[in-house]
């Protein structure tokens, strides 16, 4: 089995894809520049990964957010605020100085999602 040297403690995919982001189509913007600035500056990427990608699903529910770890996968929609994306970087911030991920802040229970069922 193959091994990374790096410590990872999880991965956040921000979805900007065909919809998520699309501000043409009058969905809510994905601070996608913003957020992979902030995961540098705080130096947050060897431990905890930012993938900003094209389309994870499910289209329609906008600004899909997925977190993944060594436990499992926890998924997002409706992330259309600033301060969502602000309060998720300082969630990663806190896992990261705590060395796993820490229980999702309170504000995104009513934002969970299950897209396989």
């Amino acid at each position: 089995m193959l091994e990374t040297k790096r410590r990872v403690i999880g991965q956040m995919i921000i979805c900007q894809g065909c919809c998520c982001g699309a501000t043409q189509k009058e969905r809510p913007a994905v601070p996608a520049n913003w957020l992979k600035e902030e995961w540098r500056k705080r130096g947050l990427l060897k431990r905890f990964q930012l993938t900003v990608s094209g389309c994870v699903g499910p289209c329609d529910i906008p600004n899909v957010v997925v977190v993944n770890s060594q436990t499992g996968s926890q998924w997002l929609g409706h992330i259309t605020e600033f301060n969502q994306y602000r309060s998720l970087l300082e969630w990663a911030v806190r896992s990261v100085g705590a060395g796993h991920l820490l229980e999702l802040p309170r504000e995104f229970k009513d934002h969970l999602m299950e897209p396989w069922r």
